[in-house]
């Protein structure tokens, strides 16, 4: 707002102008100082004095709110009725684009006896020229909501070709309004969907992966560090396998972007998201549970009361010393670490397996692996042609959607029930994971580390040794008297035992193949 204005020539009435301009009309037919020049022409036309200006700048005219010149203009018009004569407006449409905005205003402007003048436009007090007047500010209404059904249509235009409006997610950058592969993100986020396809990464354990790698969520220079709840989002939006979703318009379209993951690892990954509660707070660690000196630790249990062992240490004259004991202090399971580390490796020299049956077990492992793929070949023949189905399906419903055949309400529980399906099927196309393993590095792995069980266990990291004793025993192990008792290894491993003691002549046509079966068993 400038300050007081005094007229060359002076009047006891005086005017006042008000002068606005919006961020997209900043040409020069529009600018403030063409709009001053010619209202100040037609203050002088009228024989009145300048008592002050309002500028307005970069402020839409939808709405008084927003608008601190127009509502100071009103008050200062109220204190000063007696001295102000009008309101000059380079156009009606100034004042306000909707018609009750301004006819409020030029009420209350009459209630002062101010009149409300255009300097380019027809405006008085008689009932031709209110009309007049009426009709103007309702064409700039008009052609206010013209521009923003145009603007609503442009919108949903651009959704139904495959693009986005505004903001594209992590992965992606938009270059002249068309989403584009991040070359520095892209490839880390598609690792990221394949890790957590596995299902063995929480949300938690893949924030904390790719924030290692240097991923950010947000933009430069307002970036912040992935938390679970935004890969929740992320890996819960179907833009990553090539689709544009529309909640405004409730529409689902094939993408003009580079899809960063198929629509089956898409829905792998749902289903690990489904089977999983990441609303649930984590419980409290009052102690370290994976402590890699006590790798026994819930896998050994006491023989009295079945209650597992945990690990402790007790400080003698120069080190720590660590030890294995039952959580309710039975007498004599104080262990001493290294005597049940020891007693576990004889444990496991017990199961060592000969050459023959690891050969064995080899070709039941390579014949079973080629049925299996076989199985989900004509599983994925099968599920192929029920998605074809069921894709066409969803296009009829989206047509008949549009053709209003179907409300949208019909719409969005029908195409729900087919989204479930055809995340069903999808989950049955499942085999890049067996296509990703090598056969026979897997089989020699397994021959390696079949052949010497102590060793293995030795070599091998806290989780793998968790993991190879909870293979061979799923009920742990019973410790008694200082040694293992009662002692129940798993079924599989029981009948792979059993080709120790038969006489096997492995490959050869005369040899005995009961083994095979009963291992098959």
């Amino acid at each position: 707002m400038d300050q007081p204005i005094f007229s060359e020539r002076q009047s006891d009435k005086q005017a006042v102008i008000y002068l606005r301009v919006s961020t997209e009309e900043q040409v020069d037919n529009y600018s403030l100082e063409t709009q001053e020049e010619i209202c100040k022409k037609e203050v002088e036309r009228r024989g009145l004095g300048i008592a002050q200006v309002f500028r307005e700048e970069g402020r839409s005219a939808k709405s008084i709110q927003g608008r601190p010149a127009l509502i100071e203009l009103l008050e200062y018009c109220r204190k000063h009725k007696r001295q102000i004569e009008a309101v000059i407006v380079y156009r009606l449409d100034r004042i306000s684009r909707q018609t009750a905005d301004y006819l409020a205003i030029r009420k209350r402007l009459a209630e002062c006896e101010i009149k409300l003048v255009s300097a380019t436009e027809p405006t008085g007090n008689s009932p031709t020229e209110k009309f007049v007047e009426t009709m103007l500010a309702g064409f700039a209404q008009m052609d206010n909501d013209v521009r923003s059904e145009r603007s609503k249509n442009g919108l949903r235009a651009r959704v139904m070709t495959g693009l986005t409006n505004g903001y594209v997610p992590l992965g992606y950058v938009s270059r002249d309004g068309y989403p584009t592969k991040d070359p520095g993100a892209f490839d880390k986020l598609q690792a990221g969907w394949e890790l957590m396809a596995t299902g063995t990464k929480s949300l938690r354990q893949m924030a904390v992966i790719l924030n290692g790698q240097g991923l950010r969520g947000g933009k430069a220079p307002r970036t912040y560090l992935l938390r679970p709840q935004n890969l929740s989002r992320i890996f819960r939006n179907r833009f990553y396998m090539g689709k544009v979703v529309s909640q405004k318009y409730g529409q689902e379209v094939q993408g003009q972007h580079p899809p960063m993951v198929t629509e089956e690892l898409f829905y792998r990954v749902q289903a690990v998201l489904d089977g999983r509660n990441t609303n649930l707070a984590p419980t409290p660690i009052k102690r370290n549970r994976d402590n890699p000196n006590f790798p026994l630790r819930r896998i050994v249990k006491c023989a009295k009361c079945g209650t597992s062992f945990t690990g402790g240490s007790s400080k003698g004259k120069r080190q720590y010393y660590g030890y294995y004991f039952c959580r309710n202090r039975c007498s004599g399971s104080n262990t001493a670490a290294p005597v049940l580390e020891q007693a576990t490796l004889d444990e496991l020299e017990k199961y060592i397996l000969t050459e023959s049956a690891i050969d064995l077990f080899s070709a039941f492992a390579r014949r079973r692996y080629y049925e299996r793929v076989a199985t989900l070949q004509k599983r994925r023949e099968q599920a192929d042609a029920e998605l074809k189905k069921l894709y066409e399906f969803r296009q009829a419903l989206i047509e008949k959607n549009i053709a209003g055949v179907y409300s949208d309400e019909i719409f969005r529980e029908q195409n729900q029930a087919v989204e479930e399906k055809i995340k069903t099927v999808q989950l049955t196309k499942n085999d890049e994971m067996i296509q990703r393993y090598n056969l026979e590095a897997i089989t020699k792995f397994l021959k390696a580390k079949l052949e010497n069980l102590p060793q293995t266990y030795l070599e091998s990291s806290l989780e793998q040794k968790r993991v190879l004793l909870c293979s061979i025993f799923p009920s742990g192990l019973q410790w008694s008297e200082n040694r293992y008792s009662n002692t129940q290894i798993s079924p599989f491993l029981s009948a792979m035992l059993d080709l120790n003691k038969e006489s096997v002549s492995f490959g050869s046509p005369a040899g005995s193949w009961t083994p095979f079966l009963r291992l098959k068993i």
